[in-house]
């Protein structure tokens, strides 16, 4: 068995492919639509990928706050000015609970907690 993705419903596609494509940094696998007022999305850069779904019939998104999703970033350094750049605030962190990681927490533009994980 092998993980293959995390769906998530979204209120604006095109906003939340810029911020997993252009501040996470993934790239668009392909995009689709299934039927009227529904769009898909499928991004990634390896084995597991996000699929993205705005569809008129769920328009108002929520997520739980005990969930969050875990990205490896080569540096936190290098995610702080892309985060200054584009307006996204830094939710906690950064925290290390081990001399090897280190991570911060953000949300996407739907409130999905991000996490951003630096293995130093």
């Amino acid at each position: 068995m092998s993980f293959l993705w995390t769906t998530l419903h979204v209120k604006n596609l095109e906003t939340s492919l810029s911020f997993y494509k252009d501040v996470l940094g993934l790239s668009l696998e392909r995009r689709f639509s299934p039927s009227e007022g529904m769009s898909i999305a499928f991004l990634g850069n390896g084995e597991t990928k996000v699929e993205l779904i705005e569809s008129s019939n769920n328009p108002f998104p929520s997520y739980g706050q005990d969930f969050s999703m875990g990205f490896s970033v080569p540096s936190l350094k290098i995610m702080y000015t892309i985060l200054e750049e584009k307006g996204i605030p830094i939710l906690a962190g950064p925290f290390s609970p081990n001399p090897s990681i280190r991570f911060i927490y953000v949300r996407d533009p739907d409130g999905m907690k991000i996490q951003l994980v630096e293995k130093v």
